[in-house]
Order: C-alpha cells, then structure tokens, then sequence
C-alpha cells in the first residue's frame, strides 16, 4: 500500500522556499526536516533506518500524515549522535537499526539518459560462466572485505546498463530477462517490501547491519516479506520494469543512508 506523501500545514504553498527560522532551520544531529513530497518510506531510506522504528521514535498515531517543515527523529533516542559526523549516529540501535545521516534533498536514481546502449560484457563487470553465481549461490562468500563489512555478492546476472553517479544515478541498473531471479547481496533482514516509493517501482529494501541498506527496484514479482530474514545467495524477487521503461535491476548499496558506489563493495567478476 502506497504511503500518502506529506501534507503541508505551514500555510504555504506546497514547493514554496520556507524561511529558515529557529522552527524550520537546520535539523540538528539525527534529526531530519520534512521536505515537500517527502514520504516516510523515503526518509527511512535516505537515512539508513526502517520506517517502522522512525514512526516509533515520533510518536506517528498515522504515518501516513507528516507535515512539511516537521522535525523527525532519524536516529533512535539516547544515540550518540554529537560524537560523531553532525547527522550521524554510531551507536548500535536496539534490533541492529542503522545510524544514519539525513541527505539533503537526495532523489531516487536517474534512468539511463535517452540514447544510453548496454555495455558489452568485456566492458564492463558482467556474469559469465565461471562468474560463481551459476548454481552456486553465494559462491563469492570468501571474496575478501574489510573487517566488520558484509562481504557483498552480485544481486543479479547482466550487464551493467548504468553506472553509479552521485548526481544522477544512485546505484547500479543491471540488465536482464523478465523473471530472472534476483537474489540477496548479502545475510540480513527485510525492512521494506512494497511499491510505496515513487521511481523504484515493486522494491525490496535489506538491512545488513547498523551500517549497510542494499536496495532492489523495478522487480515483477517479490519473494519476500518485511521482517524476513534472508540469507546470501537467496532468491528475493524476479527482475522486471516496474516504474521503469526497461527490464533491469537498479541495486543500491547505502553506507549509513548514503548511496554509495556497489562496484566498490561487490566483487570483481
């Protein structure tokens, strides 16, 4: 079910510039100002938490009503958020939550500019037949990773259609068939599984640890629930073109709520 985007109580017009005061200002550390058409779903994503636990923290009677200009607590109450990067929490949350730091009017991933073709397979990473993904999932178990990092398989077999650009695109689109199967990155539990954010299409959001988110968009089918727990390797969700105009896998891996390169943390192929 689709979560109502927000709803604007301070008497302006909905994309009008609020005049920073004590009571619409910066946010302080883990905390986060609600933007017009922001939505609890998004919030939760772009600050490494679950949107279940942000509701909680507030004190949300309806999560689907939140007003532009609120403050939200991003970071769970009693984290040690001055001690680290303003916004940032490193203190571990109850129920392996993620510390986060709010983005800045961060949007979803940019699809591929008109034009784009598909990279070969000898021009960029792409599964081929001793890829270690066929027959064997989480065959890259043992690929190395700095300690404490969840060490990260490839999500999916294709091409890479787009690359990760912090402008523009915040993950990886890897190319596919209708179907084919798209498996967990790494252990975790999911923490989100619907279509409730605009531009992802039927989404699949994992929590690994209370550091790393690893999103899937655009799927056909969904395989998991919210609150599963997943292993690596296991099959989530079937690629497909939901809120997309190609069939694809847009992957994500977020470090504390931020999109991060995925070619920095999977494996070489």
């Amino acid at each position: 079910m689709d979560m109502a985007p927000v709803v604007d109580r301070t008497g302006a017009p909905i994309g009008t510039t609020v005049t920073q005061t004590p009571e619409n200002g910066p946010p302080p550390p883990g905390f986060y100002r609600v933007k017009p058409g922001d939505t609890l779903y998004r919030i939760a994503l772009e600050n490494g938490q679950n949107y279940h636990d942000i509701a909680a923290w507030n004190n949300l009677t309806n999560p689907n009503q939140i007003e532009v200009g609120q403050l939200m607590r991003v970071a769970p109450p009693g984290a040690n958020v001055a001690a680290s990067t303003p916004g940032v929490s490193t203190a571990t949350i109850a129920g392996g939550g993620v510390q986060a730091q709010p983005l800045n009017g961060a949007n979803a991933y940019a699809a591929p500019q008109p034009g784009a073709t598909a990279q070969s397979p000898s021009q960029s990473p792409y599964y081929g037949p001793n890829s270690g993904m066929a027959g064997t999932p989480g065959a890259e178990a043992n690929a190395a990773a700095p300690a404490g990092q969840p060490a990260f398989i490839w999500p999916a077999r294709g091409p890479i259609l787009g690359a990760f650009n912090e402008a523009s695109n915040k993950g990886l689109n890897i190319g596919g068939a209708a179907g084919n199967p798209v498996n967990a990155s790494a252990d975790g539990r999911v923490v989100y599984s619907g279509n409730g954010l605009h531009g992802y299409g039927n989404l699949i959001i994992i929590k690994h640890d209370a550091t790393f988110l690893t999103a899937y968009a655009h799927n056909r089918a969904l395989m998991v629930k919210e609150g599963d727990a997943v292993t690596k390797g296991q099959k989530i969700a079937e690629m497909g073109n939901s809120d997309s105009d190609r069939v694809m896998l847009h992957f994500e891996v977020r470090r504390q709520g931020k999109p991060v390169d995925p070619l920095k943390y999977l494996p070489p192929q």
